[in-house]
């Protein structure tokens, strides 16, 4: 096997993916890489964001493992007619426009979105593992095993994930929560740098450790 590149939270900024992905320059012939999720909402580029994932799926089956973040768990919702307000407010507009869907925000939105991109949210993993890392968008419930964690957990988890210092068996890494740096102790690896804040957009690349970040 080769390396393992991890990805945070993207939320639309495909500029900086692009640079960031051919700045680490990985090998998909060999190396695998994650993502954490939050691919949408706030940034401008959403659609290109997911363009860009499936075209990777494409070219390296099984060796791209994009996995189900806050946002896009709201915007299933919401193209399902549910919580259509609140993921607005999550940045959902920005989302919408860049599938060329103008506000009013009404109606059906999901039959302008095509039809890769709709599967491709719903085949979201929850989280996924390798011999020595679990990965997940926002965290894990401690004392709960791997196969019962729960979706609010998964996507939503911040402070009481924070918090523990539960040994769930292997490093944990995970975005969701955004750090001027990348947050590095026994359990975890945070890598949510804020990029769509102003921040940057990081990659961990394992099992070197290293951060890049562009």
């Amino acid at each position: 096997m080769g390396r393992t590149f991890v990805i945070g939270d993207i939320h639309g900024c495909h500029d900086a993916l692009l640079e960031l992905f051919y700045k680490v320059a990985p090998d998909l012939s060999s190396d695998r890489i994650v993502f954490l999720g939050d691919y949408i909402d706030r940034g401008p580029d959403s659609k290109k964001v997911v363009s860009f994932i499936l075209r990777l799926q494409e070219q390296a089956p099984g060796k791209i493992i994009p996995l189900m973040g806050n946002h896009e768990q709201v915007f299933l919702a919401s193209l399902a007619g549910e919580k259509r307000n609140f993921y607005l407010k999550m940045g959902g507009g920005e989302t919408l426009q860049s599938y060329g869907i103008k506000p009013p925000f009404s109606g059906h939105i999901a039959s302008s979105i095509p039809i890769s991109h709709i599967h491709f949210f719903h085949d979201l993993l929850l989280l996924w593992e390798d011999e020595n890392y679990i990965y997940v968008h926002a965290g894990l419930e401690p004392y709960v095993h791997l196969s019962q964690q729960s979706p609010r957990w998964c996507c939503w988890a911040r402070e009481q994930f924070l918090r523990t210092d539960y040994d769930f068996g292997k490093t944990v890494v995970f975005g969701h929560t955004p750090f001027d740096q990348p947050l590095v102790t026994k359990n975890r690896i945070g890598i949510d740098t804020g990029a769509v804040y102003g921040g940057k957009l990081t990659c961990l690349i394992l099992p070197d450790m290293e951060f890049v970040s562009v």
